[in-house]
C-alpha cells in the first residue's frame, strides 16, 4: 500500500479501530526451499530455524487417509541454502493435523499438533525426548472429531483439546496455547511437570477466543495471539495479565483477500462473531533475539506482517494478500532469526518466504 493512500484512508474515513498511520517496510521474498524428486508441500503450518540456520518445516503434506479426517503432518529439515536435508518423524504416532514447529535455545525440535491434541519434543538428531497429552484411542467407538461446546467442557490438567503452539522463558518452562476448544494457556516446567493453566473461553481480560501463536521475551513475559478476539495479550509467567495490545492501523478496504469474501467489518464487530478475518487479527506471533527485541505479527486480511514494540506500538507493516512472491496466503507461523530477516509459513499458497526487511528505505 503507498504512503500517500495511508494518509487519505487516516483522514476520510477508515474504520473505527484504524487510527494511526505507520510506515511500510521494503523487503524482498524468494522461496527459500528446494525440495527433492517427488516431494511435495502441503499446507504449511510451521516454519522455524536454529541456530545453524537450518530451517524446519512442518506441513499439511505426505497425506494418509481420505480426505476429511486424514493424517496431515509431515516435519522436513533443510540447510541454511534450502537443500533437502532429512524428514524427522516419519510415521510418528502423533502425526494428525500439524499446526506449529519451534525451535528451543537447547536446539530441541518442538511439534504441536492439533489433530491428536499433543505437544512433542525432539532433540536435535530427532529422537522423541517428550511428549505432552494424549492422542485419542483408535479403539474406542467414539473417537472422531471433538466437539465445540460453548462454555467449553472443563479443561484437564495435562490434556488439550486442539492444540496451537509452545513458548519457553529463560528458566526453561513451557507455555501451551491450547488452543481452539480449551481456550487457555497451560504451564510445565522443564522437567515436563504440569505447573498450572490460566484463562477460558471469552472476550473479558483473560479470557481467549482461538489462543492460536505464543511467545516470550527475554524477561518471560508471555505473549498470546488471541486471535477470534483481535488482540494480543501479555502476561507474566505465572498467568497475571499486564496489558492488551491491539493492531489499530488502516487498511484500504478494497484490498484483495487470500481466500472468500471480504470481512464486513462494522457487521463482524457488532455481532460478538470472531474476529479472525478482521485487519489486525493475530495469526502468527515471533519475538526476535535480543537485545533490542521486537514482535511480528501476521493478519489473514488484508494479509500483512506487523512490526511492533514489546509494549504494542506498530513500527510499521508489509506485504498484501495474493499467490505472487512478497504476497501472503494466511501466513501461520513466522520465524524471525534477526529483526530483518522472517520466514513465513503460509497455509494457502504451500510455501515458505524468506523476507529480507529494508526499513532505511
Amino acid at each position: 500500500m503507498k504512503r500517500w493512500l495511508i494518509l487519505l484512508l487516516v483522514l476520510f474515513g477508515a474504520p473505527a479501530f484504524a487510527q494511526q498511520p505507520v510506515p511500510v517496510i521494503a523487503f524482498d521474498g524468494i522461496n527459500p526451499l528446494k525440495l527433492p524428486k517427488d516431494l511435495y508441500l502441503g499446507e504449511v503450518t510451521g516454519v522455524a530455524v536454529n541456530a545453524k540456520g537450518h530451517i524446519f518445516v512442518l506441513s499439511r503434506g505426505n497425506t494418509t487417509g481420505p480426505a476429511y479426517a486424514a493424517a496431515a503432518a509431515q516435519l522436513l529439515e533443510f540447510g541454511p541454502g534450502g537443500n533437502f536435508i532429512r524428514e524427522i518423524g516419519k510415521n510418528l504416532y502423533a502425526w494428525s493435523f500439524g499446526h506449529t514447529v519451534r525451535i528451543d535455545k537447547e536446539q530441541n525440535i518442538w511439534v504441536a499438533d492439533k489433530g491428536s491434541d499433543m505437544v512433542v519434543k525432539f532433540d536435535p538428531q530427532g529422537h522423541v525426548l517428550m511428549v505432552f497429552g494424549r492422542k485419542q484411542e483408535a479403539s474406542d467407538k467414539e473417537t472422531g472429531p471433538l466437539e465445540h461446546p460453548n462454555p467449553p467442557l472443563p479443561a484437564e490438567e495435562g490434556r488439550f483439546r486442539q492444540v496451537t503452539d509452545m513458548a519457553w522463558d529463560p528458566a526453561g518452562n513451557t507455555y501451551i496455547s491450547d488452543g481452539y476448544i480449551n481456550s487457555r494457556v497451560a504451564k510445565a516446567d522443564k522437567n515436563g511437570n504440569w505447573l498450572k493453566s490460566w484463562g477460558s473461553k471469552g472476550n473479558k481480560p483473560g479470557e481467549f477466543t482461538t489462543p492460536h501463536s505464543i511467545a516470550a521475551d527475554a524477561q518471560g513475559n508471555i505473549y498470546v495471539a488471541d486471535r477470534g478476539n483481535r488482540r494480543i495479550q501479555v502476561f507474566d509467567g505465572d498467568g497475571n495479565l499486564l496489558r492488551v495490545m491491539t493492531i489499530d492501523v488502516p487498511y484500504d478496504p478494497a484490498a484483495r483477500t487470500a481466500l472468500g469474501a471480504k470481512p464486513d467489518v462494522a457487521k463482524v464487530e457488532a455481532s460478538g462473531a470472531q474476529q479472525t478475518q478482521l485487519p489486525g487479527a493475530p495469526w502468527a506471533l515471533c519475538i526476535t533475539p535480543g537485545p533490542n527485541q521486537v514482535l511480528y505479527a501476521s493478519d489473514a486480511y488484508p494479509g500483512r506482517v506487523y512490526k511492533l514494540t514489546l509494549d504494542g506500538k506498530v513500527l510499521g507493516m508489509l506485504g498484501e494478500s495474493g499467490k505472487q512472491l512478497k504476497q501472503f496466503g494466511w501466513i501461520h507461523e513466522i520465524a524471525c532469526p534477526s529483526e530483518n530477516v522472517l520466514y513465513v509459513a503460509e497455509l494457502l499458497n504451500w510455501r515458505v518466504q524468506k523476507l529480507t526487511l529494508h526499513p532505511q528505505k
